[in-house]
């Protein structure tokens, strides 16, 4: 009786959650939604060996592709909320995937965010044979030939051919999507003349725009890209609400205990915090965010809302 007590009360001190100031005691699995190599695995690498170095335990890789992103999202929502599974979630994933799919769970409600990361912006550049010079002239374009025009995608239902979505419709114009596997069949595509734009991530594009084998017009972000400040926003040149980001956070089970997610969320914002970090992301393209974990439902609960009306107006279908 005294033994099967002694075991239920270590049994029961087993599951008790680990204090803050200790954890974590042992390597903490970081799902990835996506294959090793591209921008999201970059991401997350460079945040894990970070968070590895100041937590003194591993944060080590589990990519999990498959569905988009939504596989990885599944796995994460459904583990133990211990703290020791984190996901690196993004916008496809939590508000837009539910307005194009069954999913098995809710952005706002199923997880607790250790904080936002960073965000990432797209430029929209034009094959050289394209007679517009700027998106004003682009616009004038596409309004003197409807239909005739088309831009290149990474795939149906990403975020470049969502941006162009918006971008047709902010703009009143009639262009045709193409969507390719990937964003570098799409970006071959526009260099051939295949397609005749896309909008891109800068650093998919940037080495042919400086080799004048693709024109830049504008670049959808609030300021200039530091990468290319000689090429205008596209509230510059004319077009507003295009200020269109993808954006990415570390997320993990919503009944994680909220001690651990605030030290997680304090660290990311000590390591978003030096030069070096804000610098090698900076060259990828992606613009350091800190938020704070409060904020997260709330802020997945606008941007599904946000990209509904996109996926409605557009009559978006998945695959």
């Amino acid at each position: 009786m005294r033994m099967n007590f002694f075991v239920c009360f270590c049994l029961a001190v087993a599951t008790l959650p680990v204090a803050a100031a200790d954890y974590p005691t042992r390597p903490v699995r970081f799902i990835v939604p996506f294959p090793p190599g591209g921008g999201t695995d970059f991401l997350a690498r460079t945040i894990g060996q970070k968070l590895s170095e100041r937590l003194g335990q591993q944060f080590v890789m589990d990519n999990r592709a498959g569905g988009g992103g939504t596989t990885a999202t599944e796995i994460a929502m459904r583990a133990n909320p211990d703290g020791y599974t984190v996901l690196l979630a993004f916008n496809g994933t939590l508000a837009i995937s539910p307005h194009l799919e069954k999913v098995a769970y809710d952005g706002a409600r199923d997880f607790a965010a250790a904080g936002m990361l960073a965000t990432s912006y797209h430029m929209l550049v034009a094959h050289p044979s394209v007679p517009a010079k700027n998106v004003r002239q682009l616009i004038e374009l596409a309004q003197a030939k409807p239909g005739t025009l088309n831009f290149a995608s990474s795939g149906n239902t990403t975020n470049p051919h969502l941006v162009g979505e918006l971008f047709k419709a902010v703009a009143k114009i009639d262009i045709v999507h193409v969507p390719y596997k990937g964003t570098g069949p799409a970006a071959i595509a526009v260099l051939g003349g295949e397609s005749h734009m896309m909008f891109s991530n800068p650093t998919a594009v940037l080495q042919a725009v400086r080799a004048n084998r693709l024109t830049a017009l504008a670049v959808a972000r609030p300021q200039r890209s530091p990468l290319a400040p000689d090429i205008p926003t596209m509230e510059e040149s004319g077009v507003r609400d295009i200020k269109v980001e993808s954006w990415f956070a570390v997320v993990a089970p919503a009944a994680t205990p909220r001690d651990i997610m605030a030290r997680l969320n304090n660290e990311i914002a000590r390591i978003a915090a030096t030069p070096d970090y804000r610098a090698l992301l900076e060259k990828n393209a992606f613009d350091v965010v800190i938020s704070k974990p409060d904020a997260f439902p709330e802020f997945v609960r606008a941007e599904r809302e946000k990209w509904g009306k996109v996926i409605k107006a557009a009559g978006i279908k998945a695959n």
